[in-house]
């Protein structure tokens, strides 16, 4: 027992005369300093604010040349500075950030299941179905999805895990369809699920005559990395929405064929590419 002791005291008094304690403040105030700062330059670079991050990062410079030059600025100093600007940031892209946590831990498994056919086939099946939709004026809500969106959305409606085709879809969202009023949500070669509730953007900026369907597209769209396309149920007018903004009003067949091409196409593998 005494040499259990004795080692562990060497080990406390070796640290101490490498790094004496009064050492330890600044580099556990360095290791932080450090983390934080990767952390906000990783949001800023991510959602391309080069210029924003250009001044994040000469404004740490410009004091770290101070603290280093003036006895009247202290470690603390600088912590309470790189912990205002990260705040500042957290703010400014928090639901960027958000999309990120979610898509940390997407797997992808398109590029392993389908073929360039199967892809074709599915694209031609949804826009038939968007554009039967759009000429009788019945409404509907599809989002393509990488698994990415939150737990509590997939929760609120009913797995379907079914082929995709056109009948399927125009079914779903048949008026007096039991799930026609929720979102269908598409993951890759799959009608994952149906009648899922989406959160409604709030902003007071937008349209008065954009209804429920647009304000949940907008919603789900803000917080994860999908795209939504919508029909009107009012005027069968087909918009695609991605990134909280409508990126396209009054959308044909080849802007949803678009839509859907990014989806699909950027995560096939290089044998279905070619």
């Amino acid at each position: 027992m005494k040499n259990i002791t004795d080692v562990k005291n060497g080990i406390v008094d070796f640290f101490t005369v490498v790094i004496p304690e009064q050492y330890v403040s600044v580099i556990l105030q360095f290791i932080f300093f450090t983390t934080v700062f990767y952390l906000v330059f990783k949001v800023l670079k991510d959602n391309k604010a080069t210029k924003f991050a250009a001044v994040v990062v000469t404004f740490v410079v410009l004091c770290g040349f101070a603290f280093a030059f003036s006895e009247k600025i202290s470690s603390q100093f600088l912590l309470v500075i790189i912990s205002m600007i990260a705040l500042l940031v957290f703010t400014m892209f928090n639901t960027e950030i958000k999309r990120s946590l979610l898509d940390s831990n997407v797997k992808k498994s398109k590029g392993d299941t389908m073929t360039v056919t199967g892809v074709e086939l599915i694209i031609d099946e949804v826009i038939r179905a968007v554009q039967n939709m759009s000429k009788n004026d019945i409404g509907a809500l599809i989002v393509l999805s990488n698994a990415n969106l939150p737990e509590g959305i997939i929760e609120s409606g009913t797995i379907i895990n079914s082929e995709i085709n056109s009948q399927m879809i125009e079914a779903v969202f048949y008026p007096k369809a039991p799930l026609h009023d929720g979102a269908m949500v598409i993951e890759g070669n799959k009608i994952y699920a149906a009648g899922c509730f989406l959160p409604l953007a709030q902003s007071e900026n937008l349209p008065k005559e954009m209804g429920s369907r647009h304000r949940a597209a907008l919603g789900v769209t803000t917080v994860a990395s999908v795209t939504a396309i919508v029909v009107s149920e009012e005027t069968g007018i087909i918009s695609i929405v991605k990134n909280g903004v409508i990126k396209k009003k009054y959308a044909d067949a080849s802007d949803i064929k678009n839509a859907l091409n990014d989806y699909y196409w950027s995560d096939l593998t290089a044998e279905a590419r070619r």
